[in-house]
Formats: C-alpha cells, sequence, structure tokens
C-alpha cells in the first residue's frame, strides 16, 4: 500500500535544483539550435528548392541526410550538415586505431590520454569533412534539380559568392557541435551530440503529418502504414537494443558458485556475469554505410556537365543510382542492405576489439569458466559476439530499406517514402537517446536520492 502511495520520482526532475538547472540549459541550447536551423545559407534559390525537395521524397540518401541534419537540408540552412561530418570524422578515427599500430598503442598504454587525442583529433578533422561535404552537397543538390539551386564553382565570376557558402556552411556545422558540447558539460552529461540530432528529428514529426494528410486519396492508409511502422520499430528497437549475452564469470578468490551459511542452510548468492551487446553499434553502420554509397555520387557530380557526352552520360547514370528513388531501383536498395549488415558486422569487430576483454579480465583476475586467460578468452567472446549481432545487423538492414520495402508493398507511398524513413531510421535514434538520456538522468538523481528509478521495468 505504501508503495503505491509513493510520490512519483519524475519530481525529483524540478525539485532537484541541479538536474532542474541542467534541464533548462539542455532545453534552453535547443531552442538555439532550432532557430539556427531556419537561417538559409546566402545564395539559395528558394523556389527551385522547395520544387526539387517536392519531387524527391523519395527515401534516398539525401533524405536520409535531411534527416541526421535534423531537418535542416529541407530549407537548405547554415546547418544545413548538422553534426554529421563531425560523426564522420570520429568514424574514421575509430576505424584508423586498429590499422595503425602506433595508434592502437597509444589507445592502449593510455586509455584516458588516447581518448582525449581521440577527441582533439576528431576536431581537426571535422572542418575538412565539413567543408567536402557542403561541396558535395551542393553538387549533388544542383546535379539532381531541373535546376541550379545554389550557385557554386570558382570560376572569376562565382569564386567569392562560392567561397562565403562554404565558409558558412562549415562554420554552421562547427556551431552545432559547440551547441552539443555545450549540452554535454552544462546539460545533460554526455548526450549532446544525441539530443541535437534528436531534437531536429522530433521537429519534423507535425510537417510528416500534414504532409500525409494533404493526400486525401489515400492519407488514412499511409497514416495507418506510418503507425504500423512507429509500433513496429519502436518494439524490435527496444527489444534488440535490450537484448544482452550474459556470460558467467568467475573471480580468482571465490569459487564458481557463491556460498553463505545462514542459519543452517546453504544459500546460493547471485552468479556474476560479463553482458555482451546485441547491437553494440548503434545507429553507426547506417551513417557509415549511406556515407561510403553516396562517395560514387559526389565524384560523378564534378563530371555530370563534361563536354564529353558518354563521361557525361555515365556520371548522370551514376548520380542517378546512387540517389535511387521508386520501387524500381533494387539494385541501389540490395546494395544499401549488403553494406549496412557488412558494415554492422566490421565495426561491431572493431569497438569489441579494442576493449580488448582478454587481457583486461586478465588484470583483474577475472575468468571465464572453463576457458583460458588471455587470448583464448577474447577469441571466446569474439565469436559468442560475432553470432549476436546478426539480429542487430538484420534489423539495421531492414530499417535502412524500409522506405523501398514501403513502396514495393504499396506503389503509392512513393511520394512519402521519406517519410518513412524518418519514422523507422528516426525511431532507431529516438529510441536510443531517449534510453540513454533517462538512465544518465537516473544516475544523476541516484546520487542525491535513494532508489529512485523514472521507469519500471
Amino acid at each position: 500500500m505504501a508503495e503505491k502511495n509513493k510520490p512519483s520520482a519524475w519530481r525529483f526532475l524540478w525539485t532537484s535544483e541541479d538536474i532542474r538547472q541542467k534541464l533548462l540549459i539542455t532545453l534552453g541550447i535547443l531552442l538555439i539550435f532550432r532557430v539556427a536551423a531556419n537561417i538559409p545559407a546566402p545564395g539559395v534559390d528558394r523556389a527551385a528548392l522547395e520544387a526539387f525537395l517536392q519531387q524527391s521524397r523519395s527515401g534516398n540518401f539525401l533524405d536520409f541526410l535531411n534527416l541526421l541534419s535534423g531537418g535542416t537540408i529541407s530549407n537548405f540552412s547554415l546547418l544545413s550538415m548538422g553534426v554529421y561530418p563531425y560523426i564522420t570524422a570520429q568514424i574514421i578515427l575509430q576505424l584508423l586505431v586498429p590499422i595503425i599500430p602506433a595508434l592502437q598503442k597509444r589507445m592502449e598504454d593510455n586509455p584516458r590520454e588516447g581518448r582525449q587525442w581521440m577527441e582533439k583529433w576528431t576536431y581537426y578533422l571535422a572542418v575538412p569533412m565539413a567543408m567536402l561535404s557542403a561541396i558535395g552537397q551542393i553538387n549533388i543538390f544542383n546535379s539532381i534539380a531541373s535546376q541550379t539551386i545554389i550557385p557554386f564553382g570558382f570560376t572569376p565570376d562565382l569564386w567569392l559568392s562560392s567561397l562565403t557558402t562554404l565558409l558558412v556552411m562549415t562554420a554552421g556545422t562547427m556551431f552545432a557541435i559547440w551547441l552539443g558540447e555545450l549540452i554535454s558539460e552544462y546539460g545533460i552529461r554526455g548526450q549532446g551530440l544525441s539530443l541535437i540530432i534528436f531534437a531536429g528529428i522530433v521537429s519534423q514529426i507535425p510537417q510528416n503529418i500534414q504532409v500525409i494528410l494533404l493526400d486525401q486519396t489515400n492519407r488514412w492508409i499511409l497514416l495507418g502504414i506510418m503507425i504500423f511502422v512507429i509500433i513496429a520499430t519502436v518494439v524490435a528497437v527496444v527489444y534488440v537494443q535490450q537484448g544482452r549475452r550474459n556470460v558467467p564469470i568467475m573471480f580468482a578468490q571465490k569459487a564458481q558458485v557463491f556460498q553463505a551459511i545462514q542459519r543452517g542452510r546453504t544459500i546460493k548468492t547471485p552468479q556474476p556475469f560479463l553482458p555482451l551487446l546485441v547491437n553494440l553499434s548503434g545507429m553507426i553502420p547506417l551513417i557509415f554505410a549511406s556515407a561510403i554509397l553516396q562517395f560514387p555520387a559526389i565524384v560523378a557530380s564534378y563530371f555530370v556537365t563534361s563536354e564529353t557526352q558518354w563521361v557525361a552520360n555515365f556520371s548522370t547514370s551514376v548520380v542517378n543510382f546512387f540517389n535511387a528513388s521508386g520501387a524500381n531501383s533494387w539494385g541501389y536498395w540490395s546494395l544499401y542492405f549488403l553494406m549496412v549488415v557488412s558494415f554492422t558486422y566490421f565495426y561491431t569487430t572493431v569497438i569489441f576489439d579494442q576493449q580488448n576483454y582478454g587481457d583486461n579480465l586478465k588484470r583483474q583476475r577475472i575468468q571465464i569458466p572453463g576457458v583460458p586467460e588471455g587470448a583464448p578468452t577474447q577469441k571466446y567472446l569474439s565469436r559468442i559476439q560475432s553470432r549476436i549481432t546478426l539480429p542487430g545487423a538484420l534489423l539495421l538492414g531492414v530499417v535502412a530499406i524500409m522506405p523501398f520495402l514501403i513502396q514495393v508493398v504499396y506503389p503509392p507511398a512513393s511520394n512519402n517514402a521519406g517519410l518513412f524513413l524518418v519514422s523507422s531510421s528516426g525511431l532507431l535514434i529516438v529510441v536510443g537517446v531517449v534510453r540513454d538520456t533517462v538512465a544518465n538522468i537516473e544516475s544523476e538523481l541516484k546520487n542525491r536520492y535513494e532508489d529512485i528509478k523514472l521507469l519500471t521495468s
């Protein structure tokens, strides 16, 4: 009875002065980000951009980039790249660590100093990545659209305006990254960049619903499909994200089965486990596969206007293939699915090897029953991680090609496939961010109050 009358733990979010201050700072910074996201980049032809976007709701890479940027591409704002270049730079450095022995040795010898080095160089690498992304984004828009959206080129009459646009868009990306870091430092700890992306995705929900309702012929069917996609994605994401394989471990000083004598009875204490996550890579494979698949389109976009006819035709074909739309573009979506699944395994392997469970468990004198310490332990755990990664990899693959699957099942949804990309991929991000944010706030509250749980399991 006392448990039923117990006040909700949510009240501590406001009554705790420290938590309240962090939440207000976070909301204030997110508001600044949303205001800046509506300031257009210089030189954008608004009419041409709106005409292009109306015929581009196909769930292709541009829609995915619009998702990651928080909807800022739809108005080609100063923040139209969001924090995407920073994420790309972070992925590149993480992949370089196991390849370059000097970097791997630096991370293993002093992990704290290695993380600081990684953060510093991620910022440095984000600047040229932002410039390249801006150039590629502008060229792709101009090459796919029927008319020039933003005049760009380093010719005598365009170089000054093009340089201005390039610098402004790069500065916008670094401003978004800075806002994310402010949230991580003064707001909700460690969730800055995630909340920046989260705010952008959530801000698109009213507009997406409005677009569906304006389709008087198919709106109720589309709305039903969207609700089904949302429910199915949330259930699948929560199930897979929370999924883990508990590997039994034992300490050197204690027996595998802990026993205690109490009032003449033998009582077994809980068996300690090492949890291995089913989805260790999160959203990264989707981002990385999209970036790799978009690279040929970025390169080809420079040759679309070539005076050599076959070069121009081939470049146009490459751009159209890697910016696929419609239910007939099975080649692109099949390649996308395979790359997402492959990168899930690849990135999981890279992250898992960096954690170096074999040596770390050995130093802490922890052993898996029946498995020798050191390298055999690492090999044993890698084999388990590889097997349990399959459900997470398949889920990411299905989420990635969800717009294509919906177009195949229900062709009238082709004009709104981009909305279902937001419903599937966006929910994958939203659910993960909400889960991590709630866990972060709970840990803050537990430092001040005992037995605090915002969500009952």
